[in-house]
């Protein structure tokens, strides 16, 4: 993989005075992977939540798509004052402030257990995912300046697939500690007495709270742990005054940033989407007719489809053009989606679980061209890009609400439709402006 060279120069990052070795950057690169296998695990572990929460508090398919509106609403609103945390405290300070607040919100689905309360779970899992986007704005930028340019795609997909494993063994820890009762319907629990069914959703309720506890405290002492090490301090080649002069109307001139915003909320609201849905699609009598924790180990193939896409990925971005690989895998997930919504029994469960394999490159290649030759915009393009993530709150609850109408196997006409616009960017809006002049005050460095 090549990108064509720049009459600005893109921003790059430099060691700090100080003594910091290259030698440091592979160690800093496993320490950063550690981060991505926990937020991807917290992340997919909102899979687990959904049937979960759907059945203790007897909610439809809209309003239990609440809980990833919630988790993926945070990125939308929090990215921007994340991206000033970033610019305040530099990179290590910003993930390790990231991973304490991501612990306190997960700490909070104790008293919201005990409080049985819908709304009380939302407002711990918003904290949660205000870390998570604090970890999002500082981490990824960070992989992708943490070496050549020529292998920021391969390297970003390379910690993403540390990310897939957090998500694919997230559902089997949900599906084992959540999930592991018998989940009973709507009409069974309008069925219990008054006192059976109280005692039913505290005894539900409460599930959640050794599990995200045991989380608060893996996260509190990753963070004294990433504070504790040493991470290489990189800055930008460009000066601060120089970056303060931009805007983020600045960056969205560039059509590949306009587009990457647009193909990032695509793409998570379609990967997201599908994985909200996994368990209680696969649940259905016409398509698999599981038991919902059973389900749960089929939503571990889905995110573990990602993970080894992700390390194949990532030896072929290193050779081949990302643009073209991102096209065909985008085509090949379109295409199971239609496979999955017109078909039924062992090929619509097959096809929807392998859509995972073909999401794998997608976010970290789509970032990666999304903040190509953009110099001093970089920060800005990143800020953008990660607020783009609000797909993942949009699209699902735009699903849940076609599923209540339509059903839910019909409702995957939404992520067909996301993958379509994937392939449009990698054929065409991932390409920069034919002649970029140079920004203000970022002559040639």
């Amino acid at each position: 993989m090549a990108f064509a060279a720049s009459p600005n120069p893109p921003v790059r990052a430099t060691a700090q005075p100080g003594g910091t070795r290259y030698t440091d950057y592979p160690m800093a690169l496993g320490v950063m992977t550690t981060i991505f296998f926990m937020w991807g695990f917290l992340t997919c572990l909102n899979d687990i939540l959904i049937p979960h929460l759907k059945a203790v508090f007897e909610l439809n398919y809209t309003r239990v798509m609440l809980v990833q509106f919630t988790f993926f609403g945070a990125y939308f609103l929090m990215s921007l004052p994340a991206g000033r945390v970033v610019a305040r405290l530099g990179y290590k300070q910003s993930i390790v402030t990231g991973l304490v607040v991501a612990g306190l919100g997960a700490a909070g689905f104790w008293p919201a257990a005990q409080l049985r309360s819908y709304g009380v779970f939302l407002a711990a899992l918003f904290v949660l995912a205000t870390g998570i986007t604090l970890l999002q704005v500082a981490a990824n930028p960070y992989v992708a300046l943490l070496g050549p340019e020529r292998t920021s795609s391969s390297r970003l997909t390379l910690a993403q697939a540390l990310n897939s494993l957090g998500t694919t063994l997230a559902p089997l820890f949900g599906g084992l500690l959540i999930l592991s009762s018998t989940v009973l319907g709507s009409s069974q629990i309008a069925a219990l007495s008054p006192p059976e069914r109280l005692a039913y959703r505290v005894q539900e309720a409460q599930s959640v709270q050794g599990p995200y506890l045991g989380l608060a405290v893996a996260l509190l002492v990753l963070a004294l742990i990433v504070w504790l090490f040493r991470l290489p301090a990189l800055t930008e080649t460009t000066e601060r005054a120089d970056r303060e002069r931009h805007t983020l109307a600045d960056a969205l001139r560039h059509r590949h940033v306009r587009f990457g915003v647009l193909a990032i909320f695509f793409y998570v609201g379609a990967e997201v989407s599908i994985g909200s849905f996994m368990v209680n699609y696969l649940s259905l009598p016409g398509i698999g007719g599981l038991s919902e924790a059973h389900a749960a180990h089929y939503v571990a193939f889905y995110w573990g489809g990602a993970m080894v896409g992700r390390l194949v990925g990532s030896a072929l971005l290193a050779w081949l053009d990302p643009r073209k690989l991102l096209a065909l895998f985008a085509a090949v997930a379109a295409a199971l989606v239609l496979t999955t919504m017109l078909s039924h029994g062992n090929v619509a469960m097959v096809s929807v679980i392998a859509i995972g394999l073909f999401n794998s490159i997608m976010f970290p290649t789509i970032f990666a061209l999304g903040i190509e030759r953009l110099g001093p915009l970089t920060g800005k393009a990143s800020s953008l890009l990660i607020m783009a993530i609000v797909g993942g709150a949009l699209v699902p609850l735009a699903q849940g609400f076609l599923a209540d109408r339509i059903g839910v196997q019909h409702a995957f006409v939404l992520p067909l439709l996301c993958y379509g616009f994937i392939v449009f960017y990698g054929l065409n809006g991932s390409r920069p402006d034919p002649v970029q002049r140079p920004q203000a005050g970022a002559g040639a460095r």
